[in-house]
């Protein structure tokens, strides 16, 4: 039996892949761009969203871009509504080609 990983949070990124390579605190980060470091840990922990506004900023801060940030954020968010909503809706809504071809046969 396999057992799937929960998905990984953009705060897991910030903070595996930016945030300690980099050799930097939460608390540097936040002061470096101008939010509070609440916000930051708060996105580290998963409990706060990457918006756009903190994306344009960590994009200046990191050398890349806001869409990368963003990009982090709609994966996320998309992986945990398909393990909650994905049979529901397979289950419930019909794709248009389906019904269109119901109603050319009736």
């Amino acid at each position: 039996m396999t057992t799937k990983l929960p998905p990984i949070t953009p705060g897991d990124i910030l903070l595996e892949e930016f945030i300690k390579p980099f050799g930097i605190s939460q608390n540097q980060l936040a002061e470096d761009i101008h939010v509070p470091i609440t916000q930051i840990n708060a996105i580290v922990n998963g409990q706060k969203t990457i918006t756009t506004d903190t994306a344009l900023r960590l994009a200046r801060y990191f050398g890349t871009t806001p869409q990368f940030w963003l990009n982090l954020q709609q994966h996320y968010e998309l992986e945990l509504a398909e393990a909650t909503l994905a049979d529901q809706i397979l289950k419930t809504i019909k794709p248009l080609a389906s019904i269109a071809a119901n109603d050319h046969e009736a």
